[in-house]
């Protein structure tokens, strides 16, 4: 069996011991060598021909952004970030996501050893899926947050009804969901998207630290206002609601109005916010008024929820396989049967506004 050669770049001795020992772990991954800086990894990528670089996202001689940057212009390949989970960790790793890199893992403020280790299988999955991923020359990819495995379905925070709510309401709303690759899959719809769109929910597997920077992201680069989703918070046109990172987000009707509700119960396919959970309230409480869009991901999660509200009549577009980093998560709805169209990811904002305009109609 072939294995994947990874480099880890780091200026802990620490991190690197601790990723080279988690690593170590997977019979089909091998730490082909580790270094200090980003001088040594450019002479050691010349030598070893990784597969997969891990990358600090603050060195010294050269920050990891900036060489990331020059990494993605002269030789692509799949990278990982570690980064720390702060306000400016959260920036430098949105930065490099948009640069290029595959995906991140967080490195905590306190207790480094032990809480790697925690995570051991969670790295070792994202080593593997950007082992995968395909990467293209200053192009961007996206983020999921680390957590510890846990494996409940959306019922764990949403019941699953027989019969859903159906109301007579001309409101409409879309709703999209993305893990790996969906920072910058979020942003390359969104931008595309016109300044009067129905209100708009997301749900990007994201930590609860990145999650506001992530909205702040997005609401300079789109025409509609972006914010993190607050509790009880009214769905209105033009308005883009992001789940935050530390709880599941839903859609539940108050009276003749739409409103966001935080849930903060336990993960749901290894995920809080869980794609799924968001989905399963959009199937229960907005029906056929709804657009469900699956983008780039790793797992599975939404994959189940996108079939459930295919069921109860909404729209549903997933990502094709060619524009997505990984074609994990629409891929299973592919697989599920909960997908009305497969489109690249430059032709589904419009194809969103044409099905919003004919659910208006």
């Amino acid at each position: 069996m072939k294995k994947i050669k990874v480099l880890i770049v780091d200026d802990s001795a620490l991190v690197r011991q601790m990723l080279s020992k988690i690593l170590s772990t997977a019979s089909d991954i091998e730490v082909v060598g580790v270094a200090h800086d980003p001088m040594m990894a450019r002479d050691k990528i010349k030598m070893l021909k990784p597969d997969v670089l891990t990358l600090d996202v603050e060195m010294p001689r050269m920050d990891g952004v900036t060489f990331l940057g020059n990494l993605m212009r002269l030789r692509p390949m799949p990278v990982v970030m570690v980064s720390s989970l702060t306000e400016k960790g959260a920036d430098i790793t949105l930065e490099a996501l948009a640069l290029g890199a595959v995906d991140f893992v967080s490195k905590p403020k306190t207790d480094l050893a032990h809480t790697l280790d925690d995570y051991a299988e969670e790295i070792i999955d994202k080593v593997r899926a950007a082992s995968t991923a395909r990467v293209r020359p200053l192009e961007r990819t996206r983020m999921e947050a680390m957590r510890p495995v846990q494996r409940n379905s959306a019922d764990a925070i949403l019941e699953k009804r027989d019969r859903p709510k159906h109301f007579k309401t001309t409101d409409r709303i879309l709703a999209i969901g993305a893990s790996t690759g969906g920072t910058e899959a979020i942003k390359e719809v969104l931008i595309r998207l016109p300044a009067d769109t129905p209100g708009t929910v997301i749900t990007q597997h994201i930590p609860a630290a990145f999650s506001a920077p992530f909205a702040k992201r997005m609401n300079g680069a789109s025409a509609m206002t972006v914010c993190e989703a607050q509790d009880g918070q009214q769905i209105v046109t033009g308005h883009v609601y992001i789940a935050p990172g530390s709880h599941h987000l839903m859609v539940e009707r108050d009276g003749a109005r739409y409103v966001c509700r935080l849930n903060d119960g336990p993960l749901v396919n290894r995920h809080k916010p869980s794609v799924d959970v968001m989905f399963r309230s959009m199937a229960q409480n907005v029906g056929s008024n709804a657009v469900g869009v699956l983008l780039t991901g790793m797992g599975n999660d939404g994959a189940a929820g996108m079939k459930e509200m295919q069921e109860v009549g909404a729209s549903t577009i997933a990502q094709d396989e060619k524009s997505s980093v990984v074609w994990g998560m629409p891929g299973e709805a592919v697989k599920l049967g909960g997908v009305d169209e497969v489109l690249s990811l430059l032709r589904i904002p419009r194809r969103i506004e044409e099905l919003l305009e004919e659910q208006k109609k």
